[in-house]
């Protein structure tokens, strides 16, 4: 246990130095930085209307019908719910890792060491405005807290582990020494759980594999869980893809709701309604009755048996499913973190957007609030998101 001494001199670190020592990947500074590295294993118990935990396993770039495929995948499907209109946002991995905390990914079309300004808010703001604890469990990080863009395995010098696959931490938001505290090797998970330290909401990721290796390391990791009354505890899965493999098809990707808050008469059904990664948001928001982010979270349809009880209202969208797709979410629209064309300043939240009597946190509209500044959002409280091909409007 770490003494209030050592957390409070951890804390007063100024963000320059910590960046500093934590962004490196040089063997010798990630020796240093481990030594002095802060893990914190925040616990909390905010009841949900309908679930109390949930958590976010992500796997990488497969196309929907080859993980569905999958005999590991579709074993766990048959133990929960398939969503099988869920969608990325874009290409490539990043942005949709940006997205499933951000609510956009900004215009983001590759895979750079990128860092979202410290005045742009995420799922973690909201959650820890109502108390809910959090934590990042990344495998084959080096420490807690590490920044870096990769680490490699020092004998085989692959990608042990890469920052584009690591959402919370490419919000500068989110590296002071206390948040960064909460990413964490996925070791610390096992140690999280037998000391019956989880927090309430949480996310993994299965990082640059095959979809049998994929399916075969999910169902190993979440088989015991799924029996585990420690882990199990009016608990939510989710089982998704960043991305599809294929570039020239609809962005759609395999995706599974598991754990003891899933109905009963639900396991192994599916649930045909459109979804993407902003769904993750604001399922939770309104699980929780969360603020809102003001951005494509607000008008996200939510997972239906959530909604159905918490008295959402979610809508169809023709145009992103069916033989008549105009929608494929291949692409990213121009801004501020694009490689081609980009628009520089970043997109304002739509301080006045509701949803179900959610309003927007209070510090982002304080922040974007103002009236000019309104007159550049593009967000509204809509399920039809852009993409490439369909720009917001106005958006140059």
């Amino acid at each position: 246990m770490f003494s209030s001494t050592l957390v409070l001199s951890a804390l007063a670190l100024s963000s320059q130095a910590f960046a500093a020592n934590f962004t490196s990947t040089n063997p010798s500074d990630v020796d240093t930085a481990r030594d002095s590295a802060l893990t914190l294993s925040p616990t909390s118990n905010v009841k949900g209307k309908v679930f109390d935990r949930f958590v976010t396993i992500w796997l990488e770039n497969t196309d929907y019908d080859k993980a569905a495929s999958d005999p590991n995948l579709a074993w766990l499907a048959k133990k929960g719910i398939t969503l099988s209109n869920y969608n990325g946002v874009t290409h490539p991995s990043e942005p949709n890792y940006v997205a499933a905390v951000g609510g956009d990914n900004f215009g983001m079309d590759n895979d750079d060491f990128n860092a979202i300004p410290g005045n742009v808010s995420s799922v973690i703001d909201l959650l820890e405005d109502k108390g809910v604890s959090w934590s990042q469990y990344q495998e084959h990080m080096p420490y807690s807290g590490f920044e870096g863009k990769a680490w490699v395995n020092q004998q085989t010098k692959a990608n042990d582990y890469v920052r584009k696959h690591n959402p919370a931490v490419i919000y500068d938001a989110n590296t002071s020494p206390e948040r960064l505290a909460k990413n964490k090797n996925l070791t610390e998970f096992y140690a999280d759980l037998e000391a019956k330290k989880l927090p309430q909401w949480m996310t993994d990721d299965g990082h640059d594999t095959s979809v049998t290796t994929a399916g075969a390391w999910t169902r190993s990791f979440l088989e015991p869980l799924l029996n585990d009354k420690h882990f199990m505890k009016n608990t939510l899965v989710l089982v998704t893809f960043d991305e599809s493999h294929t570039y020239t098809i609809q962005n759609r990707v395999f995706s599974i709701l598991l754990g003891d808050a899933v109905p009963k008469k639900l396991v192994g059904t599916t649930d045909s309604q459109f979804y993407n990664h902003y769904s993750e948001i604001s399922t939770v928001e309104a699980n929780w009755n969360l603020h809102t982010l003001g951005r494509w979270d607000v008008g996200a349809n939510i997972f239906s048996f959530v909604a159905d009880k918490t008295g959402d209202e979610n809508t169809a969208w023709d145009a992103a499913s069916g033989p008549n797709t105009s929608h494929f979410f291949n692409s990213s629209f121009a801004g501020p973190f694009s490689d081609g064309d980009r628009v520089t300043g970043l997109p304002v939240p739509n301080t006045k957007l509701v949803r179900n009597g959610r309003k927007v946190l209070g510090k982002i509209a304080r922040t974007w609030g103002d009236a000019s500044l309104q007159n550049q959002t593009y967000y509204e409280n809509t399920v039809q998101i852009p993409d490439g091909m369909h720009p917001p409007q106005g958006w140059a």
